[in-house]
């Protein structure tokens, strides 16, 4: 199929194909979104969950193996407000999950990601560094960093989740919106996490996106292969971003378990939860999906620090043996999946998409 609707964009990110490797922090990796942008894709590493110093070695290792383009992701969450009470109320509730898998749980929590509404050290690595493409998760940077990032030539992409947010990221001067549906992997991108969620799906947001913005649109959410990319080509997206279809390549970090989940059963039953982190996301039911369904939201502690607790009963469980405790991020289109590595991934794609 041609990609006239893509030109603008694809010329824009200086990538061959619309086809965007999602950031995934924690999963993806400098050889995964290096294998991407090689085979002419837009490659991405997601540094939310890291230091500048940390991302600043993640950047200089996609450059080790790519000069193509790739997209370094950020995360705009308001920072967290401590609450001790609710928080040791938390770690009283989940004591028999630590003690039932031979764990001890922390003593307290914390603010485990540093928001990048707050990250100067962050701020000044990108402007030093210049990766080709940036992109924002849950909000937006100050309008002021918006501008120098800008300045610098860098390429910037803004998720919504809604009309409303989509016109914000507009505003704001992003170059291209990624229009993330309920039914994507991970965590939603809502700018209010309690505030009103419309829940649309990826193709319904990405044409109504796509008929009011003068501006490109990908299209992000249980797209797993050719055809989906095109479909959502057809609908009026410029390209399409993937998360899931990569989790079981060999450039993946994502451990025994949360391969084995999405290769086998699990993978037909994806839910939103806010139990593992704070945050709603989209996961492969387990043990801790299970958990969560009957916890009230207010009893749950703010993102990050309620993925303090998550994080540290995920570990005391694999070390048994037990990953069903896993931030085992996934989308709707998870029984799709396949086992390749990166590079054979992406020529299937763009068969996949040549023959739509």
């Amino acid at each position: 199929m041609t990609f006239a609707s893509s030109r603008k964009l694809l010329d824009l990110l200086q990538v061959d194909w619309p086809i965007i490797q999602a950031p995934m922090a924690g999963t993806s990796t400098p050889a995964m979104a290096a294998a991407v942008a090689n085979a002419g894709g837009l490659g991405s590493i997601g540094v939310g969950a890291v230091n500048a110093a940390v991302a600043g070695e993640m950047i200089a290792a996609v450059r080790e193996r790519t000069n193509r383009s790739f997209n370094v992701n950020l995360f705009c969450h308001q920072p967290a407000q401590a609450e001790p009470a609710r928080e040791a109320a938390w770690l009283t509730r989940l004591g028999p999950e630590f003690s039932g898998v031979g764990a001890v749980p922390p003593a307290e929590l914390r603010e485990i990601y540093k928001s990048f509404l707050v990250d100067e050290e962050m701020f000044l690595l990108l402007l030093a560094t210049r990766p080709k493409v940036v992109s924002f998760h849950f909000g937006l940077p100050p309008a002021d960093w918006i501008k120098a990032l800008r300045d610098a030539g860098i390429i910037l992409l803004g998720s919504a989740t809604s009309l409303h947010e989509a016109r914000l990221a507009a505003a704001a001067g992003v170059h291209g919106v990624v229009a993330q549906g309920y039914e994507a992997g991970g965590h939603r991108g809502i700018f209010e996490p309690d505030g009103e969620d419309t829940q649309l799906g990826t193709f319904a947001l990405v044409r109504i996106l796509s008929r009011t913005l003068d501006l490109p649109v990908i299209a992000a959410g249980g797209i797993m292969d050719g055809a989906g990319i095109a479909a959502a080509l057809r609908l009026g997206a410029a390209a399409a971003q993937l998360g899931t279809a990569f989790v079981l390549t060999d450039e993946s970090a994502a451990d025994a378990g949360y391969r084995a989940a999405l290769a086998g059963d699990a993978a037909q039953h994806t839910v939103m939860t806010r139990a593992i982190s704070g945050r709603p996301a989209r996961s492969l039911a387990n043990r801790f999906t299970a958990l969560g369904a009957g916890i009230p939201l207010g009893e749950i502690p703010a993102y990050p620090i309620a993925y303090d607790a998550g994080k540290a009963l995920h570990a005391g469980a694999k070390t048994g043996g037990e990953f069903g405790y896993g931030a085992q991020w996934a989308g709707q289109g998870a029984p799709l999946a396949r086992a390749l590595p990166a590079s054979r991934l992406m020529a299937a794609l763009i068969a996949e998409l040549g023959n739509g």
